[in-house]
């Protein structure tokens, strides 16, 4: 029975209310932090299973009322249970789905990479529209966007470029954007006005807690060099850009957008942290699915996702077949009906299983 699991989840609820009124908890930071996004989590399902338990206790008191002497009562009871039958209905299938297992990695704050693949100076503009097509994006959904690396090129666009994005729910977003972005349109430097492909790599890591990946100290190698590239004199003229390499894994990253090399060790560790909890995210995965690529948004860097078709005003994601003639609103920022397609096929699939 659908309550049965509901009341547990209920239960669980309660329970996060208190501790997070409890004052001890509140002085453990992460404790106190874990516990506010379970408790956002459950929020909007348990809200929603109160409004269907009310429901259903309407509809029981009507169908008492239809067994009444009084003809006036049986119908109005009648008419009424229609309604709330259909609601306790919809109420149930958007229950249905809260049931699906979510995705671990949903409340994580996230880390984006964006690199230029094939297409030269093309591929490096388009990875510069990526990247602000999803600041836009972030800026309507009320989250914030930080730099953590970025390698510009002379025309405004980026070799590379990696940030941050912090809020509520940012993976279950932003997650299905893994993958290759092939865009087709006339280059600004094209003269005979051909059409050109050239394509960028997206890679989106959840934030990870050192405590998840627990790195040694030993396990660590930092280098101190000077930042190049825009920033003025004082970021030229000290060693504040930082470059940590994992040695057990050999993964290697660097910071040095910001003046501090303070700030930029935090960001390099951030984004390390991100990696190796990819890595053997990816190693569990790969030893317990082996039809991981069956899945949508399989985060395979190598996979086609999604093509951006200039000249016919049309962006298609070739993972669910969906296509909108809306190349220029996508652009802007406004991925909400992208988003909501591959969440809802990812949801069916998942009932389905």
């Amino acid at each position: 029975m659908i309550e049965k699991k509901f009341d547990a989840l209920e239960q669980r609820y309660i329970e996060l209310e208190k501790l997070l009124s409890d004052p001890s908890v509140i002085a453990q930071t992460d404790n106190y932090r874990k516990y506010s996004r379970e408790h956002a989590g459950l929020s909007q399902v348990i809200s929603r299973y109160r409004e269907y338990r009310r429901v259903a206790e309407e509809l029981k008191t009507l169908e008492e009322l239809k067994n009444s002497e009084d003809s006036e009562m049986r119908t109005m009871a009648s008419a009424e249970s229609d309604g709330l039958l259909e609601k306790k209905e919809r109420l149930t299938d958007e229950l249905r789905l809260s049931l699906i297992v979510p995705d671990p990695n949903d409340s994580k704050d996230i880390i984006i990479e964006i690199r230029a693949g094939t297409g030269g100076e093309e591929a490096a503009l388009f990875a510069g529209d990526l990247f602000r097509m999803y600041c836009r994006y972030a800026e309507s959904k009320n989250w914030k966007v930080e730099l953590i690396d970025s390698n510009p090129t002379g025309l405004g666009g980026f070799k590379e470029v990696i940030f941050g994005v912090a809020g509520a729910n940012v993976w279950r977003h932003f997650k299905f954007e893994r993958g290759t972005h092939r865009v087709q349109r006339v280059p600004e430097t094209e003269a005979s006005g051909r059409v050109h492909t050239s394509a960028v790599t997206v890679a989106v890591l959840p934030e990870a807690e050192e405590v998840e990946v627990g790195i040694r100290p030993d396990d660590l190698r930092i280098d101190t060099y000077r930042s190049s590239g825009a920033g003025g004199q004082h970021v030229n003229k000290t060693e504040s850009a930082i470059r940590i390499t994992h040695l057990p894994t050999n993964i290697v990253v660097a910071c040095q957008d910001e003046r501090s090399q303070i700030k930029n060790r935090a960001k390099a560790m951030k984004l390390l942290l991100a990696k190796i909890l990819e890595l053997r995210q990816k190693e569990q995965e790969q030893a317990i699915m082996s039809d991981r690529r069956q899945q949508v948004g399989s985060g395979d860097r190598s996979e086609k996702i999604r093509t951006y078709n200039f000249p016919q005003n049309r962006i298609t994601d070739h993972r669910i077949n969906y296509s909108l003639h809306r190349l220029k609103e996508v652009l802007e920022g406004d991925l909400e009906e992208l988003v909501n397609a591959l969440v809802k096929d990812e949801q069916q699939r998942k009932l389905a299983e």
